[in-house]
């Protein structure tokens, strides 16, 4: 099957249906796929041999997407945020290729070998004033269908191969046809180049819902739009999730017309679900977690399961709140040690994961093990009930005296404090224990607290290994274009100010 296929379907069932845009004016499941078809037909005699996207969504990035598949090219989004060299290098490696971006953007690529170019609005003009004129190659489930650039916390982007199988597996696992109805709207405000944002296009479509796109994320703006075109579905990362708390105790006003919530793409500090669960309690919130490799989700924690650990006074049943819930029933999920053994219940390690929605492919490699088990890289461990505890990158994982402590669960009981506006905790080097916990801080706009203060509100909750020996107060905290942490450049800002370094 191929992505293609899923949009044919819905249209052929429910063509009149708005798809994108205001409810009233927005663009029909039939426009969409008439516009998809036309466009395919201007692109059918370039040279390109991949379909570049570089610029914020709208209604170009879906009919990009579709066209790319219907004449058998990748789609390849890439983040126009980056700054001049690293986005050059990224457009002359996918060449030959079709870009499609912003003037600014197309003129740091005029003079690159093999790219041609046009902007979002010409694209849509090209592709209404040409008439369709068939597919233009078979439909290969197995044919790249989108590649997808890694986030990059730790180093270089590298290229996820996703094909056409595996993303019509997961929108087939996750997603059931039409179950929407005809006044259901999702507000997407994750970038194009995030797979959060193609597999929220994709199942979004898929069940009838209408898209509503928010090109930049601005927690104000996101609250405007979702109330001024009713929107009952979204998909945010934590940050914004914090971002869109603090903007609706501000304002006093509500989400009347939101349904679910979904988040995920970074770990969710326990303050700010819970104060959303009780901001927002006729919402459905579900926690998704997965990767790029992966499609998108491979395990959830439900609605249901969200209320349950909320309201229960089983510290166990609690604690879930904590997890990202268990795997999705097309998708296994075990933890190995480090010779990749498994391991029994409760005991730490490293994830892996295996479905058909698993990539686990990256250009001209793939990093399957046998059996065709994916390693996440990601550290964790799984409680006897089924449920996945994420303690981030296996790199980030503090290992103090030969125990292994976990960086959000210190992180945790830091935000709890009154003045704590923000808490990232790390390993850094130390010639007794190995590695010592470093906190770096970022604090209200009103609050105040020493180093010592804190230190001493995480000894009264945790064991004394997970008080930090290191607490350093910032204006803001590092992270990437997607609001992951970027707990490495914290080490090294922090390495770098200690006494005796660089001597």
């Amino acid at each position: 099957m191929n992505i293609l296929t899923l949009l044919e379907i819905v249209a052929g069932a429910a063509g009149d249906r708005v798809a994108l845009g205001d409810r009233d004016s927005g663009l029909t499941y039939a426009g969409l796929l008439d516009l998809a078809a036309g466009t395919a037909a201007h692109l059918g005699a370039d040279p390109a041999e991949a379909v570049l996207y570089a610029t914020t969504a709208s209604p170009a990035f879906p009919v990009a997407l579709f066209a790319a598949a219907w004449t058998g090219r990748p789609f390849a989004p890439l983040s126009y945020r980056l700054a001049d060299e690293p986005l050059h290098r990224l457009i002359a490696a996918q060449a030959p290729a079709l870009l499609i971006a912003d003037r600014s953007v197309l003129d740091l690529a005029a003079t690159t070998p093999g790219v041609t170019g046009t902007t979002a609005p010409d694209l849509l003009r090209a592709g209404r004033a040409t008439p369709a004129t068939g597919r233009a190659a078979p439909q290969d489930p197995d044919a790249p269908a989108v590649l997808l650039h890694t986030s990059g916390t730790t180093g270089t982007p590298k290229v996820a191969v996703l094909r056409h199988r595996h993303l019509t597996s997961y929108v087939l696992e996750t997603t059931e046809l039409l179950s929407a109805g005809p006044d259901e709207a999702a507000l997407v405000s994750v970038p194009p180049y995030h797979i959060a944002g193609i597999a929220g296009l994709l199942t979004g479509l898929y069940s009838g819902r209408r898209i509503v796109q928010l090109p930049n994320f601005e927690a104000a703006e996101w609250v405007r739009l979702a109330r001024e075109q009713h929107v009952t579905h979204a998909m945010v990362v934590p940050t914004m999730l914090a971002r869109i708390v603090e903007t609706l105790r501000a304002d006093g006003g509500g989400l009347p017309s939101l349904r679910h919530l979904s988040y995920g793409g970074g770990r969710m500090p326990r303050p700010v679900i819970e104060q959303a669960l009780g901001l927002l309690p006729h919402v459905d919130f579900v926690n998704g977690y997965g990767l790029t490799e992966t499609t998108s989700s491979i395990a959830v924690l439900t609605p249901s399961e969200h209320r349950e650990a909320a309201t229960s006074d089983d510290p166990r049943v609690r604690r879930r709140l904590d997890s990202v819930g268990r795997p999705l029933p097309a998708v296994e999920i075990v933890v190995h040690d480090a010779d990749g053994a498994p391991v029994p219940a409760g005991t730490r390690g490293e994830l892996w994961v295996r479905g058909p929605q698993v990539s686990g492919e990256y250009a001209h490699a793939s990093r399957l093990e046998d059996g065709g088990w994916f390693r996440t890289r990601d550290g964790g461990w799984i409680d006897q009930d089924g449920y996945i505890y994420v303690e981030g990158r296996l790199d980030d994982v503090i290992v103090r005296g030969g125990e292994n402590l976990s960086p959000g669960e210190i992180e945790n009981v830091l935000l709890t404090h009154p003045a704590v506006a923000e808490a990232a905790v790390f390993g850094v080097p130390d010639e007794q224990w190995g590695e010592v916990v470093a906190a770096a801080v970022v604090l209200h706009p009103e609050g105040h607290v020493a180093e010592q203060d804190l230190r001493d509100w995480v000894g009264a909750r945790l064991r004394s290994s997970r008080v930090p020996a290191l607490v350093a107060f910032h204006e803001a905290l590092p992270r990437n274009d997607m609001g992951k942490l970027l707990r490495r450049v914290l080490r090294a800002d922090l390495e770098a100010s200690r006494p005796g370094a660089g001597t």
